[in-house]
Protein backbone atom coordinates (compact mmCIF):
# COMPACT_ATOMS: atom_id res chain seq x y z
CA UNK A 1 0.00 0.00 0.00
CA UNK A 2 2.96 2.36 0.48
CA UNK A 3 3.27 2.50 -3.30
CA UNK A 4 0.00 4.47 -3.30
CA UNK A 5 1.55 7.35 -1.35
CA UNK A 6 3.40 8.92 -4.35
CA UNK A 7 0.27 8.97 -6.58
CA UNK A 8 -1.72 10.28 -3.61
CA UNK A 9 0.77 13.16 -3.24
CA UNK A 10 0.59 13.82 -6.98
CA UNK A 11 -3.20 13.96 -6.85
CA UNK A 12 -3.07 16.40 -3.91
CA UNK A 13 -1.01 18.82 -5.99
CA UNK A 14 -3.60 18.58 -8.79
CA UNK A 15 -6.67 19.35 -6.67
CA UNK A 16 -8.69 22.03 -8.42
CA UNK A 17 -8.45 25.17 -6.30
CA UNK A 18 -8.31 28.62 -7.85
CA UNK A 19 -5.85 31.44 -8.40
CA UNK A 20 -7.55 34.73 -7.62
CA UNK A 21 -7.38 36.25 -5.05
CA UNK A 22 -3.92 34.75 -4.66
CA UNK A 23 -3.82 35.20 -0.88
CA UNK A 24 -6.98 33.07 -0.56
CA UNK A 25 -5.59 30.05 -2.42
CA UNK A 26 -1.85 30.22 -1.69
CA UNK A 27 -2.38 29.33 2.01
CA UNK A 28 -4.35 26.23 0.95
CA UNK A 29 -1.56 25.13 -1.38
CA UNK A 30 0.94 25.91 1.36
CA UNK A 31 -0.64 23.76 4.09
CA UNK A 32 -1.32 20.89 1.68
CA UNK A 33 2.32 21.02 0.54
CA UNK A 34 3.67 20.61 4.08
CA UNK A 35 3.28 16.85 3.78
CA UNK A 36 2.52 14.79 6.85
CA UNK A 37 1.64 11.13 7.13
CA UNK A 38 -1.45 11.37 4.88
CA UNK A 39 -2.90 9.07 7.53
CA UNK A 40 -6.57 9.68 6.77
CA UNK A 41 -6.59 9.23 2.97
CA UNK A 42 -4.36 6.17 3.39
CA UNK A 43 -6.96 4.74 5.77
CA UNK A 44 -9.67 5.30 3.15
CA UNK A 45 -7.55 3.25 0.74
CA UNK A 46 -6.82 0.59 3.39
CA UNK A 47 -10.52 0.33 4.28
CA UNK A 48 -11.36 -0.16 0.61
CA UNK A 49 -8.50 -2.68 0.29
CA UNK A 50 -10.20 -4.93 2.83
CA UNK A 51 -12.75 -5.87 0.16
CA UNK A 52 -11.31 -4.84 -3.23
CA UNK A 53 -7.91 -4.95 -4.89
CA UNK A 54 -7.95 -1.66 -6.82
CA UNK A 55 -7.67 1.19 -4.27
CA UNK A 56 -5.87 3.32 -6.86
CA UNK A 57 -9.32 3.92 -8.37
CA UNK A 58 -10.53 5.94 -5.35
CA UNK A 59 -7.61 8.35 -4.88
CA UNK A 60 -9.78 11.40 -5.63
CA UNK A 61 -12.43 10.39 -3.10
CA UNK A 62 -9.79 9.63 -0.46
CA UNK A 63 -8.51 13.19 -0.70
CA UNK A 64 -11.78 14.52 0.74
CA UNK A 65 -10.68 13.54 4.25
CA UNK A 66 -7.20 15.02 3.78
CA UNK A 67 -8.56 18.38 2.64
CA UNK A 68 -11.04 18.41 5.52
CA UNK A 69 -8.33 17.45 8.02
CA UNK A 70 -6.08 20.28 6.87
CA UNK A 71 -8.99 22.71 7.13
CA UNK A 72 -9.37 21.73 10.79
CA UNK A 73 -5.62 22.16 11.36
CA UNK A 74 -5.66 25.63 9.86
CA UNK A 75 -8.43 26.75 12.21
CA UNK A 76 -7.14 24.82 15.24
CA UNK A 77 -3.74 26.51 14.90
CA UNK A 78 -5.43 29.92 15.14
CA UNK A 79 -7.33 28.91 18.28
CA UNK A 80 -4.21 27.39 19.85
CA UNK A 81 -1.99 30.28 18.71
CA UNK A 82 0.40 27.61 17.45
CA UNK A 83 3.57 28.90 15.77
CA UNK A 84 4.55 25.70 13.94
CA UNK A 85 2.87 23.04 11.86
CA UNK A 86 5.01 20.19 10.52
CA UNK A 87 8.10 22.20 11.32
CA UNK A 88 7.01 25.25 9.30
CA UNK A 89 5.20 28.48 10.24
CA UNK A 90 1.46 28.00 10.60
CA UNK A 91 -0.80 29.73 8.08
CA UNK A 92 -1.90 32.47 10.48
CA UNK A 93 1.75 33.18 11.31
CA UNK A 94 2.84 33.28 7.66
CA UNK A 95 -0.17 35.37 6.60
CA UNK A 96 -2.64 36.45 9.33
CA UNK A 97 -5.70 35.20 11.21
CA UNK A 98 -8.20 36.64 8.73
CA UNK A 99 -6.56 34.95 5.76
CA UNK A 100 -6.30 31.65 7.66
CA UNK A 101 -9.99 31.71 8.61
CA UNK A 102 -11.19 32.43 5.08
CA UNK A 103 -8.78 29.99 3.41
CA UNK A 104 -9.88 27.35 5.88
CA UNK A 105 -13.52 27.98 5.04
CA UNK A 106 -12.68 27.54 1.36
CA UNK A 107 -10.93 24.24 2.13
CA UNK A 108 -14.11 22.93 3.72
CA UNK A 109 -15.96 23.59 0.46
CA UNK A 110 -13.16 21.91 -1.50
CA UNK A 111 -13.51 18.83 0.73
CA UNK A 112 -17.13 18.56 -0.42
CA UNK A 113 -15.97 18.87 -4.04
CA UNK A 114 -13.86 15.75 -3.52
CA UNK A 115 -16.72 13.92 -1.79
CA UNK A 116 -18.96 14.63 -4.77
CA UNK A 117 -16.76 12.25 -6.78
CA UNK A 118 -18.36 9.38 -4.83
CA UNK A 119 -20.55 6.96 -6.81
CA UNK A 120 -23.96 8.71 -7.03
CA UNK A 121 -25.71 5.69 -5.52
CA UNK A 122 -23.47 5.92 -2.43
CA UNK A 123 -23.22 9.69 -2.21
CA UNK A 124 -26.23 10.44 0.07
CA UNK A 125 -24.99 8.00 2.72
CA UNK A 126 -21.39 9.20 2.35
CA UNK A 127 -22.48 12.81 2.85
CA UNK A 128 -24.63 11.93 5.86
CA UNK A 129 -21.76 10.05 7.53
CA UNK A 130 -19.26 12.79 6.67
CA UNK A 131 -21.52 15.53 8.05
CA UNK A 132 -21.99 13.62 11.32
CA UNK A 133 -18.24 13.22 11.58
CA UNK A 134 -17.53 16.89 10.78
CA UNK A 135 -19.93 18.12 13.47
CA UNK A 136 -18.40 15.75 16.02
CA UNK A 137 -14.92 17.07 15.22
CA UNK A 138 -16.18 20.58 16.00
CA UNK A 139 -17.78 19.33 19.22
CA UNK A 140 -14.46 17.82 20.26
CA UNK A 141 -12.59 21.03 19.52
CA UNK A 142 -15.08 23.02 21.61
CA UNK A 143 -14.70 20.55 24.48
CA UNK A 144 -10.93 20.95 24.25
CA UNK A 145 -11.30 24.72 24.45
CA UNK A 146 -13.76 24.41 27.35
CA UNK A 147 -11.22 22.35 29.28
CA UNK A 148 -8.90 25.39 29.34
CA UNK A 149 -11.30 27.13 31.73
CA UNK A 150 -12.11 24.11 33.89
CA UNK A 151 -10.14 23.44 37.05
CA UNK A 152 -10.55 19.69 36.77
CA UNK A 153 -11.00 17.26 33.86
CA UNK A 154 -11.48 13.53 34.36
CA UNK A 155 -9.82 10.80 32.34
CA UNK A 156 -13.22 9.79 30.93
CA UNK A 157 -13.96 13.37 29.81
CA UNK A 158 -10.56 13.62 28.15
CA UNK A 159 -10.95 10.33 26.26
CA UNK A 160 -14.37 11.45 25.01
CA UNK A 161 -12.89 14.76 23.84
CA UNK A 162 -10.12 13.11 21.81
CA UNK A 163 -12.58 10.55 20.47
CA UNK A 164 -14.54 13.42 18.97
CA UNK A 165 -11.74 15.77 18.04
CA UNK A 166 -9.36 13.21 16.50
CA UNK A 167 -10.68 9.65 16.42
CA UNK A 168 -14.04 10.05 14.66
CA UNK A 169 -12.34 11.33 11.48
CA UNK A 170 -9.96 8.38 11.53
CA UNK A 171 -13.00 6.14 12.01
CA UNK A 172 -14.86 7.82 9.15
CA UNK A 173 -11.83 7.43 6.86
CA UNK A 174 -11.85 3.65 7.26
CA UNK A 175 -15.65 3.52 7.11
CA UNK A 176 -15.72 5.60 3.91
CA UNK A 177 -13.26 3.23 2.27
CA UNK A 178 -15.46 0.31 3.25
CA UNK A 179 -18.54 2.08 1.88
CA UNK A 180 -16.80 2.73 -1.45
CA UNK A 181 -15.80 -0.96 -1.59
CA UNK A 182 -19.40 -2.12 -1.15
CA UNK A 183 -19.35 -3.21 2.49
CA UNK A 184 -22.69 -3.59 4.22
CA UNK A 185 -23.82 -1.35 7.09
CA UNK A 186 -22.62 -3.75 9.79
CA UNK A 187 -19.16 -4.01 8.24
CA UNK A 188 -18.94 -0.24 7.83
CA UNK A 189 -19.84 0.18 11.51
CA UNK A 190 -17.13 -2.31 12.52
CA UNK A 191 -14.57 -0.39 10.49
CA UNK A 192 -15.67 2.86 12.06
CA UNK A 193 -15.13 1.35 15.51
CA UNK A 194 -11.68 0.06 14.49
CA UNK A 195 -10.74 3.55 13.39
CA UNK A 196 -12.09 5.22 16.52
CA UNK A 197 -10.18 2.92 18.87
CA UNK A 198 -6.98 3.32 16.87
CA UNK A 199 -7.61 7.07 16.65
CA UNK A 200 -7.70 7.40 20.44
CA UNK A 201 -4.43 5.46 20.59
CA UNK A 202 -3.00 7.75 17.90
CA UNK A 203 -3.85 10.89 19.91
CA UNK A 204 -2.38 9.44 23.10
CA UNK A 205 0.89 8.91 21.21
CA UNK A 206 0.64 12.50 19.97
CA UNK A 207 0.35 13.62 23.61
CA UNK A 208 3.50 11.65 24.44
CA UNK A 209 5.41 13.10 21.51
CA UNK A 210 4.44 16.64 22.54
CA UNK A 211 6.38 16.07 25.76
CA UNK A 212 9.05 13.55 24.78
CA UNK A 213 9.41 14.00 21.01
CA UNK A 214 12.29 15.34 18.99
CA UNK A 215 11.52 18.93 17.89
CA UNK A 216 12.85 18.40 14.35
CA UNK A 217 10.94 15.16 13.80
CA UNK A 218 7.74 16.12 15.62
CA UNK A 219 7.27 19.32 13.62
CA UNK A 220 5.46 21.18 16.39
CA UNK A 221 6.67 22.99 19.49
CA UNK A 222 7.76 20.22 21.88
CA UNK A 223 6.54 20.95 25.40
CA UNK A 224 3.78 23.19 24.11
CA UNK A 225 1.11 21.28 26.03
CA UNK A 226 3.02 21.71 29.29
CA UNK A 227 3.72 25.39 28.65
CA UNK A 228 0.02 26.11 28.01
CA UNK A 229 -1.31 23.91 30.86
CA UNK A 230 -3.18 21.80 28.31
CA UNK A 231 -5.19 19.12 30.06
CA UNK A 232 -3.79 16.07 28.32
CA UNK A 233 -3.94 12.47 29.53
CA UNK A 234 -0.43 12.93 30.93
CA UNK A 235 -1.34 15.90 33.12
CA UNK A 236 -4.67 14.41 34.22
CA UNK A 237 -3.01 11.18 35.38
CA UNK A 238 -0.15 13.06 37.03
CA UNK A 239 -2.57 15.16 39.10
CA UNK A 240 -4.54 12.02 39.97
CA UNK A 241 -1.52 9.95 41.07
CA UNK A 242 0.84 12.58 42.49
CA UNK A 243 1.75 12.53 46.17
CA UNK A 244 1.28 15.72 48.22
CA UNK A 245 4.72 17.15 47.36
CA UNK A 246 4.41 16.37 43.66
CA UNK A 247 0.89 17.79 43.54
CA UNK A 248 2.05 20.98 45.26
CA UNK A 249 4.87 21.44 42.76
CA UNK A 250 2.63 20.65 39.77
CA UNK A 251 0.01 23.17 40.90
CA UNK A 252 2.72 25.72 41.51
CA UNK A 253 3.81 25.45 37.87
CA UNK A 254 0.22 25.39 36.63
CA UNK A 255 -0.57 28.64 38.46
CA UNK A 256 2.56 30.56 37.53
CA UNK A 257 2.04 33.44 35.11
CA UNK A 258 5.70 34.30 34.62
CA UNK A 259 8.13 31.50 33.78
CA UNK A 260 10.80 30.26 31.40
CA UNK A 261 9.19 27.67 29.12
CA UNK A 262 12.18 25.32 29.18
CA UNK A 263 12.36 25.47 32.97
CA UNK A 264 8.66 24.67 33.34
CA UNK A 265 8.80 21.85 30.80
CA UNK A 266 11.81 20.23 32.49
CA UNK A 267 10.27 20.55 35.96
CA UNK A 268 6.96 18.99 34.91
CA UNK A 269 8.71 16.25 32.94
CA UNK A 270 10.70 15.43 36.05
CA UNK A 271 7.48 14.91 38.01
CA UNK A 272 6.08 12.79 35.17
CA UNK A 273 9.23 10.68 35.37
CA UNK A 274 8.82 10.13 39.10
CA UNK A 275 5.21 8.99 38.68
CA UNK A 276 5.82 6.85 35.57
CA UNK A 277 3.49 8.83 33.32
CA UNK A 278 5.26 7.85 30.09
CA UNK A 279 4.73 4.15 30.76
CA UNK A 280 1.12 4.66 31.87
CA UNK A 281 0.27 6.60 28.73
CA UNK A 282 1.96 4.07 26.48
CA UNK A 283 0.04 1.24 28.13
CA UNK A 284 -3.24 3.14 27.64
CA UNK A 285 -2.38 3.74 23.99
CA UNK A 286 -1.59 0.05 23.47
CA UNK A 287 -4.89 -0.97 25.07
CA UNK A 288 -6.86 1.06 22.49
CA UNK A 289 -4.91 -0.39 19.58
CA UNK A 290 -5.52 -3.87 21.02
CA UNK A 291 -9.26 -3.12 21.01
CA UNK A 292 -9.01 -1.97 17.39
CA UNK A 293 -7.21 -5.18 16.37
CA UNK A 294 -9.78 -7.32 18.20
CA UNK A 295 -12.67 -5.73 16.30
CA UNK A 296 -10.77 -5.97 13.01
CA UNK A 297 -10.27 -9.70 13.54
CA UNK A 298 -14.07 -10.19 13.60
CA UNK A 299 -14.51 -8.46 10.24
CA UNK A 300 -15.34 -10.53 7.16
CA UNK A 301 -12.61 -9.20 4.88
CA UNK A 302 -9.56 -10.13 2.79
CA UNK A 303 -6.78 -11.44 5.06
CA UNK A 304 -4.14 -9.55 3.11
CA UNK A 305 -6.14 -6.37 3.66
CA UNK A 306 -6.27 -7.01 7.41
CA UNK A 307 -2.52 -7.65 7.55
CA UNK A 308 -1.76 -4.42 5.67
CA UNK A 309 -4.03 -2.40 7.97
CA UNK A 310 -2.50 -3.94 11.12
CA UNK A 311 1.01 -3.24 9.79
CA UNK A 312 0.00 0.35 9.13
CA UNK A 313 -1.29 0.80 12.69
CA UNK A 314 1.79 -0.87 14.16
CA UNK A 315 4.00 1.67 12.37
CA UNK A 316 1.88 4.45 13.89
CA UNK A 317 2.39 2.98 17.35
CA UNK A 318 6.17 3.23 16.91
CA UNK A 319 6.32 6.61 15.20
CA UNK A 320 8.51 9.50 16.35
CA UNK A 321 6.65 12.29 14.58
Amino acid sequence: MNDLLPPLEERIQKISLGSNPQNLYDPIRYILSLGGKRLRPMLVLLGYNLKKEDPENILDQALAVEVFHNFTLMHDDIMDEAPLRRGKPTVHEKWNNTVAILSGDTMMVKAYDQLLKTDPTLLPLALKKFNTCAVEVCEGQQMDMNFENETSVTEEQYIEMIRLKTAVLIGFSLEYGGLLAGMNEKEQSQLQQVGEKAGIGFQLMDDLLDVYGDQEKFGKQVGGDIASNKKTYLLIKALELANDNQKFELNNWLNRKDFEISEKVNAVKSIYQEIGIYELTQAKMNSYYDQAFAILNTLDAREIGKVELINFFERLMKRDS
